[in-house]
C-alpha cells in the first residue's frame, strides 16, 4: 500500500497535479493537530476533571473550545457517554460524518455500506464483528451522525487507572472508543 501511494503521489507531482509541499502540509496537520489524539486528550480530561466532564456533556463543543479545538466544517459536537447500563455507538447512515478535528480520517469501515446500514438494525451484531460483547442487559443507543451534528463517545474509564495524570489516561483512549465500536486499552496490556 505504501508503494502504491508513494508512486500515486509521484505521478500526480511530475504532471503538475500535486504540490509536494502542500501534501507534506496536509500530512503534518493530521499528525499534529487533528486526529484522534485530539479526542483521546478530551476523553482524558473528561475522565479526571468532573466539571469538565460535565461541560462535555452539556455543550461539546464549547467545551473542546475551552482546549483550544474548533471544528473548521461548523458542525455541532455532542458527547455521548457510555455507562454500565448504556453503550453508545456512531454511524453516519448517509454518509460519513465525522468529528474529523477530534478523530482524524475515518476508518474506511465507517464509510462502509455494511456498516452504516448493520449499525443502525443489528448494532450487537456489529460490535460483536468489532470483539466488542456486552452483557444483554447493557442497552445500545445508536447516534446518526449528520452535517450539522457529530458525536464523540465517552468510554467508561479502564479500572486501576486512579491517581493517573491525564497524559497516561489519554495513551489508553482508542479511535473506536470514541467511535463507540471498541472499548479503551486496558491498563498495562501491550500496545
Amino acid at each position: 500500500m505504501e508503494l502504491r501511494v508513494r508512486a500515486l503521489e509521484s505521478i500526480l507531482s511530475e504532471k503538475g497535479y500535486l504540490d509536494p509541499a502542500a501534501l507534506d502540509a496536509i500530512v503534518q496537520a493530521y499528525e499534529t493537530k487533528i486526529g484522534p489524539h485530539n479526542g483521546a486528550r478530551v476523553v482524558a480530561k473528561a475522565w479526571s476533571d468532573p466539571a469538565f466532564r460535565q461541560a462535555l456533556l452539556d455543550d461539546a463543543s464549547k467545551a473542546v473550545g475551552t482546549l483550544g479545538h474548533v471544528s473548521r466544517v461548523g458542525d455541532h459536537l455532542v458527547a455521548v457517554e457510555n455507562t454500565p447500563d448504556r453503550h453508545n455507538m456512531v454511524v453516519c447512515t448517509l454518509c460519513s460524518c465525522y468529528p474529523w478535528e477530534m478523530l482524524g480520517l475515518p476508518p474506511v469501515w465507517y464509510k462502509a455500506a455494511p456498516y452504516r446500514s448493520r449499525a443502525v438494525k443489528d448494532p450487537r451484531g456489529v460490535l460483536a464483528d468489532f470483539g466488542v460483547s456486552l452483557p444483554k442487559e447493557t442497552e445500545i443507543r445508536v447516534w446518526d451522525s449528520t452535517a450539522e451534528t457529530r458525536f464523540l463517545v465517552l468510554p467508561m474509564r479502564p479500572a486501576g487507572t486512579e491517581g493517573w495524570s491525564e497524559e497516561q489516561l489519554a495513551e489508553l483512549v482508542t479511535r473506536d472508543s470514541m467511535i463507540g465500536t471498541g472499548f479503551p486499552k486496558t491498563p498495562g496490556a501491550p500496545s
